[in-house]
């Protein structure tokens, strides 16, 4: 198939269609004579040393004060800082000069600027755009943290602020350049990911001290990032640079308000005169900076926090120091500067034509001096990093359901309503300061209640779905507290239904634990058939973390099978009589086990002692217990580096035990298994294994931890086998491709290890294993946190921080999480699940076991049982996909436009069933609706796949990658290889 069509962001772009052409308008067209993009930028001089001078603000999106109050400029006794009023002066400015540029970056925080200005200024800025003088760079709703973010939300918030650029800018507001100069380590698949969206190079400001220095002595502070080991180059190649200082201006060279670095002085009549003076400390700095570099082009940026408020200062001197240092060409100098931006940097790299070092890792862990490791960040404020990833999977079923309800799931019976406020509320939540947990606390409330406020808004949108698609109007009721056995409506009626809708598009077997007061229930499915349930009592460490949010005194667990992309429907009913609930035997547990696995506990300690793989008779030794590491204050040590938000520094690095037993309590049942563990008044555990479980789950509880001894605590969970790993164990990045780690070990140089245990801490994601040639134990987790294998066959995960020092990189307060309900100390919630496979076919595992637990099925509720016409079951494929493919984004696009992402979930060498290229029809996904025309766009939505051109480079020591040849147009059918996600817009019809 072939046809002609327009490109993506003219102003009537057109969706290829089978059979026909559509407008499909996604953005306004570039006009005649616009000069922007690597045509706005300024000449440079071949035979000089080009100083490339980038005016530049850095505006977190919350950190210190919240989104707001930094938008206004309130709270400016916390941190002076006013975001709208940087964007009206640097407007000013650049009026008043052509020659000058500004990049911006914050997407979240243009996009109210823009709405509050008048047209006219709208279109003198848009003239600034055309023109290349105000240009963006980035471009997604925030700058997000590398570590502790999920790749579908990074991919969800940069196809936000993208989509706003491309709708109001047109060609001229797509970024060129990926931009993190503040994240606290970098991590590969956000490269891939930047490489995907059509990025042609990748500037941040933070790597690792003793990187730093190699690079800075072999010149290799440029480099080609190579970001998946699946993907065919040069598809996942970015070019890559390390800015000079960080994001800040070089030393004496900060003009901005909040700086006290003096003026140029240049009237020779008056005191100070300082031309010569300024002229000469700035050609020194710029000719130290050009010999660890490789080319005769360097890049400063002259910016840093929130700065241009009054961006007259700026630019004022910024104007004097290019005339100064230019005129001394005329009598021999060798340097050009110029206002300039990371693109047109970046384009003069990539006409030197040179070739680069190649790099295949990635940068964490990230440490600024020898015991200053920031790690501690990979799980700081837990309890929001869980919020955040419930968020994420809400905003999916959300989303899904807008699509699947049609126009009634925003204009139904329960009010108008749409999921954008939530992804509001998610794209700020990616921010490097916000699921990172290095904001102010009243800072992180406030993330909450955003995300808070988008769901309580998004179950307008569910309730008039689901009410859809199943004739029911039935009120719905939603249990947001089932984490602690809270949820009114299962508590005090006899008779409810529960809608269990599933985001994934395969098939799941879930349970469900619902806190009731009976002792015996009926449970039926969507056809009348019983259910096989059991009620145990509610533990003790549920009862005391609950406090008085709920009065149940027992659960109710079945298990439910629900189909892909839809819902299925159980009903329960009280018995008047019926068996009690099970018993708590308190007794030493022998084993638990089902048809796949069992665990064994040693009866004199209580704690788990084997692990086997029923199906594949393995079996390994597996011990595991809780402990904390004394945080250092900063009084004891060489370095005075406290612990704190940022950093972990353990005064030692061997941690306190917290008890070399656990008390246990036993419950058995057909549906689940439980041995309950009590290993002090602040730590408990559950050990489970449901019936069709392939996993066991840990759950896990922590808290409030004890500083009564004015000791910062760390806690840990270690699970200690038999597997022999040789310091060598595996973590994922972003929850997609996973990276060998190794202790004491960096690929890219020869460490000097300074710090044994927050030195080998790295970003645990979705999943970590440790494995020999047999066996391979899995940890899937259910939140972003910190972890390592400091011992060999061990695996040691952080759950919980308490903190009473802060650890001076500018948040300004210790750790010390608190809150109404927990005045002494939060307690945090959370499960880990295991799973032990041969190392050839764990991926078949924990693949879809990290998706489950991401996207997890979503309960509503209804009293009384459903009436007679209810539709209680419904899927919105004709049929799953296959078990390496996963639905990566079902959402609105415009008008009957759908946005579809489906992806591989599986690397090219991690499983010999699941690594294998598949193909899905389009044309036959939808059950629902029917698909009338695709076209691909790339990762970001932002540009017609096919007319995506990327700048080329070529690695040191390898023959320059060929490119990837042009697919055929795109047709129903869908290829989809190891790690690739392929991003399409479909026009459809529902039936």
């Amino acid at each position: 198939m072939a046809a002609d069509r327009q490109h993506l962001s003219t102003a009537v772009p057109l969706l290829f269609l089978l059979g026909g052409l559509s407008a499909f308008p996604l953005g306004p067209e570039k006009s005649a004579g616009v000069s922007c993009g690597y045509e706005s930028c300024h000449p440079t001089k071949p035979d000089m040393l080009n100083v490339h001078l980038v005016p530049h603000t850095h505006d977190d999106v919350g950190w210190l004060k919240t989104v707001d109050q930094y938008y206004y400029g309130d709270r400016n006794d916390i941190q002076h800082a006013g975001v709208q009023y940087i964007l009206d002066s640097v407007v000013d400015q650049l009026l008043k000069n052509p020659d000058r540029r500004f990049i911006y970056v914050e997407t979240a925080f243009f996009f109210r600027w823009w709405k509050q200005q008048s047209p006219a200024m709208q279109e003198t800025v848009k003239q600034l755009v055309n023109e290349g003088r105000l240009e963006f760079v980035n471009g997604g709703w925030c700058m997000s943290d590398e570590a502790t973010t999920h790749y579908s939300a990074v991919i969800d918030q940069m196809t936000m602020g993208l989509r706003f650029l491309n709708d109001t800018f047109g060609p001229c507001g797509r970024p060129r350049v990926a931009w993190h100069i503040d994240p606290f380590g970098h991590a590969r698949e956000h490269a891939s990911m930047f490489a995907q969206m059509g990025f042609d190079g990748f500037f941040f400001g933070r790597v690792d001290y003793q990187d730093r220095a190699r690079r800075m002595l072999a010149r290799e502070q440029e480099l080609l990032w190579r970001a998946s080991d699946s993907l065919t180059p040069p598809l996942a190649d970015l070019f890559t640079g390390i800015l000079p200082n960080g994001y800040n201006p070089p030393e004496g060279f900060c003009w901005d308000q909040s700086c006290d670095d003096p003026p140029i002085r240049d009237d020779p009549d008056l005191e100070d005169y300082n031309v010569n003076d300024v002229v000469q400390r700035f050609l020194n700095i710029a000719n130290s900076q050009s010999k660890v570099y490789k080319t005769n082009h360097i890049i400063m940026t002259m910016g840093s926090d929130f700065q241009y408020e009054n961006a007259n200062l700026w630019y004022k001197n910024l104007d004097k120091l290019i005339r100064y240092v230019n005129a001394r060409q005329a009598s021999g100098g060798r340097v050009n500067v110029l206002y300039s931006t990371p693109s047109c940097y970046l384009q003069e790299l990539h006409r030197a034509n040179l070739s680069w070092a190649l790099k295949t890792d990635d940068f964490f862990p990230y440490a600024d001096d020898a015991h200053d490791f920031w790690t501690g960040y990979f799980t700081s404020r837990p309890a929001l990093k869980r919020y955040e990833r419930i968020s994420n999977g809400n905003l999916q079923t959300c989303k899904q359901l807008e699509v699947l309800g049609g126009p009634f799931s925003s204009t139904g019976p329960f009010g108008q309503d749409d999921s954008l406020t939530l992804q509001r509320a998610m794209a700020v939540a990616q921010h490097h300061d916000a699921v990172s947990g290095t904001e102010k606390q009243h800072v992180a409330n406030d993330y909450a209640r955003r995300l808070a406020d988008g769901w309580r808004r998004c179950q307008v949108v569910v309730s008039n779905a689901l009410a859809a698609l199943s004739g029911s109007m039935a009120e719905r009721f939603y249990c947001d507290g089932l984490n602690i056995s809270v949820c009114p409506i299962s508590e005090s009626s006899k008779q409810f239904s529960v809608s269990v809708y599933n985001p994934l598009a395969r098939p799941v077997v879930w349970p469900v634990r619902l806190p009731v007061n009976g002792t015996a229930y009926l449970v039926s499915d969507a056809g009348g058939r019983p259910v096989d349930s059991q009620v145990l009592p509610v533990s003790r460490a549920t009862r005391e973390v609950r406090r008085s949010r709920g009065f149940a005194v027992n659960e109710l667990v079945f298990q439910v099978r629900a189909p892909p992309l839809g819902y299925t429907t159980y009903s329960v009913t009280l018995r008047t009589a019926g068996a009690p609930a099970a018993a708590v035997q308190r007794r030493a547990a022998a084993s638990i086990q089902n048809k796949f696995l069992k665990a064994t506990f040693d009866p004199e300690t209580g704690l788990l002692s084997s692990f086997s793989n029923l199906e594949t008779n393995q079996t390994v030794q597996l011990t595991q217990n809780f402990y904390w590491y004394n945080a250092s204050d900063g009084n004891n040590s060489a370095s005075d580096q406290p612990s704190g938000a940022y950093i972990f520094r353990p005064n030692s690095s061997t941690p306190f035990l917290i008890s070399k037993t656990a008390k246990t309590e036993i419950v058995q049942g057909s549906v689940v298994q439980e041995v309950r563990q009590w290993f002090s008044p602040w730590v408990s555990q559950v050990v489970r294994l449901y019936a069709d479980s392939r996993a066991l789950e840990l759950e896990w509880t922590v808290g409030p931890l004890p500083i009564q001894d004015d000791l910062g605590k760390e806690v840990i969970t270690r699970l200690d086998s038999s597997i022999q790993t040789g310091g060598v164990f595996y973590t994922d990045s972003n929850g997609r491709e996973v990276l060998q780690r190794k202790k004491d070990f960096r690929p890219t140089w020869k460490l000097r290890q300074s710090e044994p245990v927050a030195g080998n801490y790295y970003p645990i994601n979705s999943r970590a294993f440790i494995k020999d040639d047999e066996d391979q134990l899995t940890v899937v987790t259910d939140r972003s946190q910190g972890g390592g294998s400091i011992r060999n066959g061990s695996l040691e995960i952080m759950l919980h921080r308490r903190l009473l020092y802060d650890d001076v990189r500018g948040v300004g307060e210790p750790l010390n999480e608190t809150s109404h309900v927990f005045p002494d100390g939060l307690v945090v919630r959370g499960r880990l699940l295991l799973t032990l496979d041969r190392p050839a076919a764990a991926a078949d595992t924990h693949r879809p076991l990290a998706q489950q637990e991401v996207l997890q099925p979503l309960l509503t509720f209804t009293e009384g049982a459903p009436k007679p016409d209810t539709q209680l079951e419904f899927s919105g494929l004709q049929a799953a996909l296959p078990p390496a493919v996963h639905l990566l984004t079902l959402s609105r696009w415009d008008g009957d436009s759908v946005l579809l992402r489906l992806e591989h979930q599986f690397q090219s060498w991690e499983s010999d069933v699941g690594s294998q290229p598949v193909t899905v029809s389009l044309q036959k996904l939808f059950a629902t609706m029917d698909v009338l025309g695709v076209s691909e766009l790339n990762l970001s939505a932002n540009q017609w796949k096919d007319e995506m051109q990327r700048f080329q480079w070529r690695p040191e020591e390898e023959e320059r990658p060929l490119l990837k040849p042009l697919e055929d147009p795109p047709s129903w059918e869908v290829t989809l290889k190891p790690m690739e996600i392929r991003t399409f817009v479909l026009r459809v019809r529902l039936r």
